[in-house]
This record gives C-alpha cells, sequence and structure tokens, in this order.
C-alpha cells in the first residue's frame, strides 16, 4: 500500500544552558494507509517528541526541529506555513494525547470541547457542530450520550474521558490518528475496550494510526509494523510478527522478556541493567552500548546505522541477531 506519512532523517533538539539535548536524532519510518504503525521504547526514548514534530507541536524556543523531511500526501509539512498546518492539524492528522484529564479543559463540558474542535476545523455552525459532537459521542459508545455532552471531565470515569478525547480527535475524520499512550492509568478491562474501539473505528473509517506506547502487549494486540526506539534513534524496525517472534537486536530481545508471561510462576522477570542515557550525555559509540550484555569495543566507538538483517528488520547493532536469551 502506499504510505500515507514518510519521516526521513528527522532531528529535533532542546536547548538548554548544559547544552543540546538530541531528543529525536536521524530518525525514519513509514506509515502505510490504513495501517498501525507500533512505536515503543522506555520513557525518554524520543516517541513522544517524534509524532509532536510531525504535528510541528514542538516549542520554539527551546525546541528546534533541526532537519529531515516529514512528507505527508506527498507534501513536506516542515516547509508549511503555521496557517496551512493549524489546516492540517486536526482535520487530517489528530492526535490523542496522554492523560484525558489533563488534556480534557476543566472548565468547559465534554460536548463545548468537541464542539469547538468541529467549528474551527471544518467552519460548522454551533448547532451543526453539536449534533456531530453527538454523533461522535456515539460513535465511540459513550452511554447516555446526550446527557454526557454537558457534563464536565471531573464527572467522568477515566474510560468515558479516553473516549471523549477520541471522539474529538475523530470528529473531522482524520487520515492520520496519533494516539500517544492511550491506555496509561486506564484499568486492564478498560484498556481492552479502548483498544478494540480503536481497531473497530480504524476499520470503518479506513484511517491510518500511530500507536506510541512502552507496552508490547498494546503492540502486539494492534500494530501492522513496530519501530523500537531508543535514546533519540531507531534500534530496530520490522512487521510486528518479526519483532515479535524474531528480534535481532539487544533491547528488543530485552524488552520483550521483560514481560510477564501468563503461566509463569518461578522464573525471574528479565530486566534491562541501568537507564536510558542523558539526551545532554549520550555515550559514543551505539548509545546503547552501556546496557548491553554482548558490547564489544567496537560498539564502544562506532555508532551502528540501520540496515536489513538476514530475519528480515532493519537493525541498528554491530552483532545483530547475537543475543540470546
Amino acid at each position: 500500500m502506499p504510505n500515507l506519512l514518510e519521516v526521513r532523517d528527522l532531528c529535533t533538539y532542546f536547548h538548554s544552558d548544559d547544552g543540546v539535548a538530541k531528543a529525536v536524532d536521524g530518525v525514519s519510518f513509514n506509515v502505510e494507509a490504513g495501517k498501525t504503525l507500533g512505536i515503543v521504547g522506555e520513557s525518554g526514548c524520543g516517541k513522544t517528541v517524534s509524532c509532536l514534530s510531525v504535528l510541528r507541536l514542538i516549542q520554539i524556543p527551546p525546541g528546534e526541529i533541526a532537519s529531515g523531511e516529514v512528507i505527508f500526501n506527498g507534501v513536506d509539512l516542515l516547509k508549511l506555513p503555521e496557517s496551512e498546518m493549524r489546516h492540517i492539524r486536526g482535520n487530517d492528522i489528530a492526535m490523542i494525547f496522554q492523560e484525558p484529564m489533563t488534556s480534557l479543559n476543566p472548565v468547559f463540558t465534554c460536548g463545548d470541547q468537541v464542539v469547538e474542535a468541529v467549528m474551527l476545523h471544518q467552519d460548522a455552525s454551533s448547532d451543526d457542530a453539536r449534533e456531530k459532537a453527538l454523533e461522535m459521542f456515539k460513535l465511540v459508545g459513550i452511554p447516555d450520550p446526550e446527557r454526557r455532552l454537558d457534563e464536565y471531565p471531573h464527572q467522568l470515569s477515566g474510560g468515558l474521558r479516553q473516549r471523549v478525547m477520541i471522539a474529538m480527535a475523530l470528529s473531522c475524520h482524520p487520515k492520520l490518528l496519533i494516539c500517544d499512550e492511550p491506555t496509561t492509568a486506564l484499568d486492564v478491562t478498560i484498556q481492552a475496550q479502548i483498544l478494540e474501539l480503536l481497531k473497530d473505528l480504524q476499520k470503518r473509517l479506513g484511517m491510518a494510526i500511530i500507536m506510541i506506547t512502552h507496552d508490547l502487549g498494546v503492540v502486539a494486540e494492534t500494530c501492522d509494523r513496530v519501530v523500537v526506539m531508543y535514546a533519540g534513534k531507531v534500534a530496530e524496525t520490522g512487521d510486528a510478527s518479526s519483532i515479535f517472534h524474531r528480534p535481532q537486536h539487544p533491547y528488543s530481545i530485552g524488552l520483550q522478556h521483560a514481560i510477564p508471561k501468563m503461566g509463569v510462576r518461578k522464573e525471574k522477570l528479565h530486566q534491562i541493567e541501568g537507564v536510558v542515557p542523558n539526551p545532554l550525555d549520550f555515550p559514543p559509540g551505539c548509545k546503547f552500548h552501556p546496557r548491553c550484555p554482548i558490547a564489544d569495543d567496537r560498539c564502544k566507538t562506532e555508532e551502528p546505522v540501520l540496515k536489513g538483517h538476514s530475519g528480515g528488520n532493519q537493525v541498528a547493532c554491530w552483532k545483530a541477531g547475537e543475543f540470546k536469551l
């Protein structure tokens, strides 16, 4: 299928008194029309910043989209004037942010917030926008939608607030939906409902989805392709099946083995030693080498490039496929 979005060598930096933090450093990935791409990694790996850069929502200063291309429907978004970007945000590309309680405005009703989005992007009257908001509340499965339109965010449960966020994001029928940790802080049963809802809406509306998460279970449930990020770079990428069944990068393998397994009681969970490095002070060579169990002298001095591997994935590792657990 054709690529709806192509991100090429994207670099997003943040300037501070202590130096330059390279939050995203040469990231590339594609999103096919109607498909779901998962972006996974620990907190601080650059997942959210990459997608905020796609929408040009990085605060400048201190942030800066230093270089790269973001090709959406054949147009480089980084070269568009801000007036055109405002039309694309919400209309063609929408985003569901983390933490719906803080993303929704507590002093406006849930319905008013969806109405505002529709009026802003669709040039609709207030009556038509309210009718659209009601239609979207029904679409995302909010019970008693007429009453919920006039309720405030604090009157709704976490799951319902997340559905309001989804309704707002989908109110203008975007071609691409970016979901930033859409199930954070929700209990397991509500998580499953939200993921099932997103899959169902994708089938009905034909939109592409970028799923940002650190939960590999979410990726296995929803994604067609996966990008594994570490320290602002792509460590490994491939289709979801190969990432789960034939991971090649030691980081991808470590993430997978850190997941609790059903029926396994005595086996100790694998942990990746150490933490994600400070973006102001990345180590030389491979950024993962201080935590990697098989790193050698080359890993400590030469930075690997992303290239195809015999397993079918693209891997940025000098010793791809050598680590086993």
